[in-house]
């Protein structure tokens, strides 16, 4: 019997732990759902975000007519662009003529790629300024497969920001977000025209703010994958808000390597809003050469940490030497803002408006002072316009791109006019002059400025020599060109 009994015990046992485990089995198969469902929710779903933010991302192709020797072989097409920015792949350029040697009267067009987003639904649309450099004609292609000419409204190379306009009514814009509240390691996407597959769309995290690569203004370092053509497309948060263009890429090869850059919105918004009003951005400037604190130099003067910058000279008649300002100080604030590194210098005065009085402190010989200073104009540069007014000449029969000589130039070669040669091509290389080369008269008139340069080339005659002085360096040399000779 008590075998029985404990047999009978035993199924019985049996009977009710079989009940438990399955009882155990089923809490545990409900908690590993309900612990696998927030990882579900966890994970981003980029889909309503590509809906709203998608129609207002634009595909921006551009063309640029290229003077070229015939006899020149073609330019590869491949990296130069992509060494440092890769908006605008270099393309393959055909001379003129056909395979039979017969004369075609079109120049050898460079074409380029790079993408944009709609600010304003009357068709403001903001993009990189590399993007646009050079280019004589943009086409602006929207996800709804329409296409418009675009003019271009404003460029700034310094912080790579430009507008272009399309005359159209309607259109899907961006919401502009808040750099402010952007944190490490959210979820961003980018939306662009990556080696022109239009409205493609990639996603990554924000790697790091306020990254100092050297440029005028900070970036958002991303591992969001960016290819040449994504250049001045969106980086837009989970909200649908755009929180930076995508510029830059870091890679030894020109390809994507895992690291992007973003210029800040707000950064582009400021630089944008005098682009749209004044056609181009007025920077303030104090005239030093400045360089980063080391650890070992600050702690040698008595600096304790390292912190600010140092000037290691002043422009003569500057706003600095006017101030008192001297070789060897380190200004560490700015208006009582501390400055941690020496481009938080360069990017506070350029922010200021010309004529603004500020104050700088700065450590001298063991001792911190405050230097007043006024803030000049930085060196403006030539408004970026579609149909030239204002900026350099590109291309002319004598082969010679041109700029203007900057005041500081001016007082350094000891000239009041001239021009400055940009780049020389066709019958102006084949005479000898270069990159550098200050033109200083035509047919023994003298040269004021590029818009002058360009007037008086228009007028030559294409099949006399022109004469033109140049200085290279201390020298002046008379220079004899061939318009259009090879």
């Amino acid at each position: 019997m008590r075998a029985l009994a404990f047999a009978g015990g035993s199924i019985r046992w049996r009977r009710s732990l079989g009940a438990i485990c399955l009882g155990l089995g089923a809490v545990l198969a409900s908690s590993a759902t309900l612990a696998a469902e927030p990882v579900t929710r966890m994970l981003p779903d980029f889909t309503d975000l590509v809906e709203q933010v998608g129609p207002a991302v634009v595909n921006i192709r551009t063309e640029e007519k290229v003077h070229v020797d015939p006899r020149s072989a073609q330019i590869d097409p491949g990296m130069e662009e992509l060494f440092r920015r890769f908006g605008i792949p270099l393309p393959r350029v055909v001379p003129r003529g056909d395979d039979n040697g017969e004369s075609d009267d079109e120049e050898p067009t460079r074409r380029g790629v790079g993408s944009g987003f709609i600010l304003s639904a009357d068709g403001l649309i903001m993009t990189n300024a590399h993007v646009v450099s050079g280019a004589d004609e943009l086409t602006v292609t929207l996800p709804d497969k329409r296409e418009f000419k675009a003019k271009l409204v404003g460029a700034d190379k310094r912080s790579d920001v430009a507008l272009v306009k399309i005359d159209a009514t309607n259109l899907p814009t961006v919401k502009i977000g808040d750099v402010g509240k952007l944190k490490v390691g959210e979820w961003v996407i980018a939306i662009g025209s990556p080696f022109n597959f239009e409205n493609t769309v990639t996603a990554g995290i924000v790697s790091a703010k306020q990254r100092d690569t050297g440029e005028l203004l900070p970036f958002i370092q991303t591992d969001v994958a960016i290819n040449p053509g994504n250049s001045g497309g969106p980086l837009i948060n989970m909200r649908g808000e755009v929180v930076g263009i995508n510029s830059q890429i870091y890679s030894p090869s020109g390809g994507y390597a895992g690291i992007s850059f973003s210029i800040p919105i707000d950064e582009a918004m400021r630089v944008a809003d005098q682009l749209r009003t004044n056609g181009r951005v007025v920077r303030g400037r104090i005239g030093v050469m400045i360089a980063e604190v080391t650890r070992e130099v600050a702690e040698s003067i008595g600096l304790g940490k390292p912190q600010g910058a140092m000037v290691r000279a002043v422009e003569p008649s500057s706003p600095a030497e006017k101030a008192g300002l001297e070789a060897g100080d380190i200004i560490v604030k700015l208006d009582g803002k501390p400055l941690e590194k020496s481009s938080d210098l360069q990017r506070g005065i350029s922010a200021i408006k010309p004529g603004t009085k500020v104050t700088l402190q700065v450590f001298r010989r063991g001792v911190f002072k405050d230097v007043p200073v006024t803030v000049g104009e930085f060196e403006p540069e030539k408004p970026a316009t579609q149909d030239g007014e204002g900026a350099a000449p590109s291309r002319n029969i004598l082969g010679l791109t041109v700029d203007d000589l900057s005041d500081a130039q001016k007082r350094d070669l000891r000239l009041k006019n001239g021009v400055q040669v940009v780049k020389a091509e066709g019958p102006s290389a084949k005479s000898g002059l270069r990159e550098g080369d200050v033109v200083l008269t035509i047919e023994n008139t003298e040269i004021r400025d590029a818009k002058q340069f360009a007037a008086i080339v228009a007028k030559l005659d294409k099949k006399q020599r022109v004469t033109l002085l140049v200085r290279r360096g201390d020298w002046v040399n008379y220079v004899i060109v061939q318009p259009g000779g090879r």
